[in-house]
């Protein structure tokens, strides 16, 4: 994140720090993370020469650890359908004991910014969006928004044209959960074994629609049991709508979210054949364990097709954003890599 940590300092020496920044990469607790670092920075009683940095050790910097600052908010999906929902932003009978507009239109009082992190940002549901929006068209003095997101695209377009963003996109060492390793061992080893004719193709894509299908199974067992339609018998017909709507959005949310876990242990595997093909170090590499495979695939393309892997995963998660059939986008990605 070193590049984005620089454009914020030189923004800070200026005293030109936007309103609002859309903070995008792989890893959400290393975006907090940023982020926090960020608020202490902007707050802290004993700041380092230059004032670039915090001190990590007055008050201020404490309790921006602890959690408990005063002009510091954290906001993250809370509800069961693991969404941001309007009455975290504004003050609802079902709020929490504190919702950000408590934060935005009150007087700072323990430092010289309020900062308010949204965490999982695409995770906001219609209403509490357009709420957000509202706040984002006429931003207070000395008040920052961090949006920090794994899925930008999934963003309305209105929030990301006043977000200045920036991609923090770390080293991609994200640590895969049992099930992504168990997968793209499975892939690499199927990859790796031989040139891949088409039928090897589509039984590489087959592993992987195969493993999506369980993900999209489970998220809809998961969501769907705390969901309130599986809690009340006699639900009216307009809630019952509503209720639906909100699973619904819930499940492609974080359906989406997990798909692309999936895709992005894929693109780092990839990385790791374009650096030993351009004659890296193994040390290097995302997946060790791996290496093997990724050494078969390497020796046998070009530089070049190495490189166009990488585009063309990156285009591939592009596309998924798009109306068009998820089938057909990973079927025309897997065809077209270079293996």
């Amino acid at each position: 994140m070193t590049d984005a940590a620089g454009i914020l300092q030189r923004s800070m020496e200026r005293n030109r720090l936007g309103h609002a920044y859309l903070l995008s990469g792989q890893d959400l607790a290393a975006l907090e993370g940023f982020a926090r670092n960020l608020a202490k920075t902007l707050n802290c009683l004993q700041p380092p020469l230059g004032g670039d940095d915090c001190c990590d050790d007055c008050a201020s910097c404490r309790k921006v650890d602890a959690g408990n600052h005063a002009d510091i908010m954290a906001i993250r999906p809370e509800s069961k359908l693991r969404q941001i929902r309007i009455a975290q932003i504004t003050r609802r009978n079902n709020s929490p004991p504190r919702v950000l507009h408590d934060l935005v239109y009150t007087t700072a009082t323990e430092g010289q910014w309020k900062v308010a992190i949204l965490t999982a940002v695409d995770r906001l549901n219609k209403d509490a969006a357009n709420a957000f929006l509202k706040t984002l068209e006429e931003p207070p003095e000395r008040t920052l928004f961090l949006l920090l997101t794994t899925e930008p695209e999934r963003l309305l377009d209105t929030i990301r044209s006043r977000c200045l963003r920036l991609n923090c996109a770390g080293d991609g060492s994200t640590p895969l959960s049992p099930d992504e390793e168990a997968w793209l061992e499975e892939f690499a080893e199927l990859a790796g074994s031989s040139p891949l004719d088409v039928p090897g193709r589509y039984r590489l894509l087959g592993t992987l629609l195969a493993r999506l299908a369980e993900v999209k199974k489970a998220v809809e067992m998961e969501l769907g049991e705390s969901s309130p339609l599986e809690q009340h018998d006699e639900i009216p017909p307009e809630l019952r709508d509503q209720w639906e709507a909100e699973l619904n959005a819930a499940v492609e949310a974080e359906y989406r979210h997990r798909r692309a876990a999936y895709l992005v242990a894929l693109q780092g595997w990839l990385r790791d054949i374009w650096l030993l093909n351009a004659g890296v170090a193994e040390d290097l590499a995302l997946f060790p364990k791996l290496t093997q495979a990724a050494r078969s695939v390497a020796d046998r393309i070009s530089p070049r097709d190495a490189a166009a892997n990488l585009a063309i995963m990156e285009q591939t998660q592009r596309t998924l954003h798009t109306t068009v059939q998820e089938t057909l986008i990973l079927e025309v990605g897997m065809l077209k890599l270079k293996l």
